[in-house]
């Protein structure tokens, strides 16, 4: 597999969680599935470190990524605790997938194909996807710009896509001083509108991970400062146990 099928691999993976459909993202990854082992996908984890690094689009060993792919994954036994962090948030923990994050008590989880875990509050969510890889590090595929790049590429590519913005990409050192890429972008679509996208991944245990967080923010319900640091405590906070 050359690599450019290796980063739509990793695409698709990221597609898998900013998409509603987790399922319509299956069947469009079936055929870029590596043959090494089974698909995995890719989330980020927090960090105890608040500290944010920007970082230019240099490359790293994106070859060995092939090993993640992007495909069904069931829901794991988890378990919701009061918050540790954040104000009018609790702590949502899967121990047998391996990360944790915080979530808003009001939003609802969902079961959806496709989702290690889902949220909802209307027609916004907040999902993770975890997939096996064979590589120990992210900075194996690249850095956080060089994702962001594939990830808007993949966006414009889409039908109902009307338009998508990059607005910043970070890195951060989550548990066991783990790289934590973010990635925050603008997506106007056909299908939901103008959303806010955050998005963060990391690699731990030879897991994939991948938060997706979408939310509403329209010129006529932009998104407002209390909500954006609320969603900005879950993007931080969710890491590797």
């Amino acid at each position: 597999m050359g690599k450019s099928q290796l980063s739509m691999t990793l695409i698709t993976s990221l597609l898998a969680v900013t998409s509603l459909s987790y399922a319509s993202v299956s069947n469009l990854a079936s055929h870029l599935r590596p043959q090494l082992q089974p698909p995995s996908v890719f989330l980020p984890s927090a960090t105890a470190n608040p500290t944010v690094a920007y970082l230019s689009s240099g490359i790293t060993r994106r070859a060995s990524i092939l090993a993640f792919l992007p495909f069904l994954v069931f829901p794991s036994p988890a378990v919701a605790s009061p918050s540790d962090g954040g104000d009018h948030l609790e702590r949502y923990t899967d121990q047998a997938d391996g990360f944790t994050l915080l979530i808003p008590p009001s939003w609802v989880k969902v079961e959806k194909a496709g989702a290690t875990v889902l949220f909802e509050e209307g027609k916004n969510n907040i999902g993770v996807v975890v997939n096996p890889v064979r590589l120990s590090s992210l900075r194996e595929f690249g850095t956080p710009d060089f994702v962001a790049d594939k990830l808007l590429q993949a966006e414009r590519k889409k039908e109902s896509t009307k338009s998508v913005e990059l607005i910043e990409t970070t890195e951060r050192l989550g548990h066991g001083d783990i790289p934590v890429y973010e990635i925050e972008y603008m997506l106007d679509s056909t299908r939901g509108g103008m959303k806010r996208i955050f998005s963060a991944a990391f690699v731990s245990s030879k897991k994939l991970h991948l938060l997706n967080i979408a939310y509403s923010d329209s010129q006529d319900n932009p998104l407002n400062g209390n909500t954006r640091m609320m969603l900005e405590q879950v993007l931080h906070s969710f890491d590797a146990l």
